[in-house]
């Protein structure tokens, strides 16, 4: 990743509370810093008083909602909605074909445009337009990847030609639940944070391409509905986080409801389910820990002289599966004791199948103030490097001679409003993880007093979380 960090010193007590959460943090929830490769914006660091301020706060909020507030009166909170009007499927293979014509156009971008990432479209797209901006965007409007995808429009040109057939192979994916997502979403963590160059335009465009083709063939093979629901880890992920999204589309009719609403209407995840979750939070949160000083000192490297990735492969690897294991221990061990803290009467698998939608506003909350100056930076990269695809000298959009401007995120004025936004982003994602998780449980007990006890030690985990959060965004990276 090409990053940079902001001269703002810190002091040595800064160090001593980064190195005491960044402990805290090997044994808690990761953090989700959605990632992406080719990050060239400044990266801001948030001051100590913000960092321990907000830990504060997430801990009185967290206190107020599990005490004060009766998951019968939230319940009534989240069931509001506001209609909107109508939005029907018609254009959605147009946009699905556009799209396809779009990602087309990318990926020989790859192969036969410029070489510097930061000049290519593709890496440009897929780590900053993609990977970050459109998940935030799914955390606004909902999933829009359902629309945006590039296979719909060109399975619903070829599949009447396979007639029957996908629908009878179909049943042989039926018992797998997300197990192929889970692997596939795995490969995709370790190219993107463990391979020495995921930001080559060749070799993501050979990535990328490869994946479309495989994709395609497995929804033609199975069926489209099939295949995107179990192994298509980008449409499965962007679901995920649109279950946030303030709007709703039912029945084709346009509602809104508050914030994280439509994660109380989800069914529980199966073992798949969450081990999917939880891969997409631990691998994000991998790619903040792994580059701070703590990490790479922790490893007996030293952080001023960044070796690269290619000699960070094993450790990274490691690194990778070590984050998932210890999340996925940790959130199995905070249910137990919750469960032991309430009393019988949730069953384990349902436990964390439900529960494992309250982390989705935390992640989301923390993506924001991690991708913030990114794309704010890199999302100008994108626009010039869009109107001249492949290095010819055109000009389609009028933006290839725009300048790039770093100064937007430069400057006390804009620091200060970044850092309130980030640290702002964070502590109301977690007040809304809270009472989420206690709506969740409330479902699971039926008891207010109950469900309160069983969300403790799950609580707790929270607050290290958003603390942690907090650390990452104030402590110095490298690489």
């Amino acid at each position: 990743m090409l990053q940079s960090k902001s001269d703002i010193a810190a002091s040595p007590s800064r160090h001593m509370a980064g190195a005491a959460a960044a402990m805290l943090a090997l044994a808690v929830f990761p953090s989700s810093a959605f990632a992406h490769a080719s990050e060239s914006g400044h990266v801001l660091l948030l001051p100590t008083g913000y960092y321990l301020a907000g830990g504060a706060l997430a801990v009185a909020a967290s206190f107020l909602a599990l005490a004060w507030l009766p998951p019968q009166a939230l319940e009534r909170i989240w069931q509001r909605k506001q209609p909107l009007g109508r939005f029907g499927d018609g254009p959605r293979t147009v946009v699905s074909l556009l799209s396809f014509v779009f990602f087309a156009v990318l990926v020989a971008a790859g192969f036969w445009g410029s070489r510097d990432p930061l000049a290519n479209p593709l890496p440009l797209t897929v780590w900053t337009l993609l990977w970050a901006g459109l998940t935030l965007l799914h955390g606004l409007f909902g999933n829009l990847w359902s629309w945006l995808n590039p296979w719909y429009g060109p399975w619903r040109i070829l599949s009447p030609l396979l007639g029957r057939h996908a629908s009878a192979r179909s049943r042989l994916v039926e018992g797998i639940g997300l197990w192929p997502a889970v692997v596939l979403f795995l490969a995709f963590a370790w190219f993107e944070l463990i391979d020495p160059a995921p930001s080559d335009p060749a070799r993501l465009a050979v990535a990328a391409g490869g994946y479309w083709l495989a994709s395609f063939v497995a929804m033609l093979v199975l069926g489209y509905n099939q295949w995107s629901q179990r192994g298509e880890f980008l449409g499965i992920f962007f679901s995920m986080v649109a279950r946030f999204a303030p709007l709703e589309r039912k029945d084709e009719r346009l509602f809104l409801r508050w914030p994280g609403a439509k994660l109380l209407d989800t069914t529980p995840l199966p073992a798949s389910g969450v081990a999917f979750a939880l891969l997409a939070l631990s691998s994000v949160s991998f790619d903040g820990l792994s580059k701070t000083f703590f990490w790479l000192g922790l490893n007996g490297v030293n952080p001023l002289d960044y070796p690269g990735r290619t000699a960070l492969i094993g450790i990274g690897t490691m690194g990778l599966v070590a984050t998932f294991l210890v999340l996925a221990a940790l959130f199995l061990l905070a249910l137990g004791l919750g469960r032991l803290l309430a009393g019988p009467g949730a069953r384990p698998a349902p436990a964390a199948g439900l529960l494992v939608w309250s982390i989705v506003p935390i992640a989301l909350a923390y993506h924001i103030a991690h991708y913030m100056t990114a794309l704010l930076v890199n999302g100008q990269y994108a626009v010039v490097a869009l109107s001249d695809p492949f290095a010819r000298g055109w000009d389609l959009f009028g933006t290839a001679h725009m300048h790039v401007s770093a100064g937007i995120v430069a400057g006390a004025h804009s620091a200060w409003w970044l850092w309130n936004c980030q640290a702002g982003a964070i502590i109301i994602g977690h007040v809304l993880a809270v009472l989420v998780a206690h709506s969740l449980a409330y479902r699971l007990y039926g008891d207010n007093r109950r469900a309160a006890l069983s969300q403790v030690p799950l609580t707790v985990l929270m607050i290290a979380y958003t603390v942690f959060g907090l650390w990452l965004l104030s402590t110095p990276a490298a690489g």
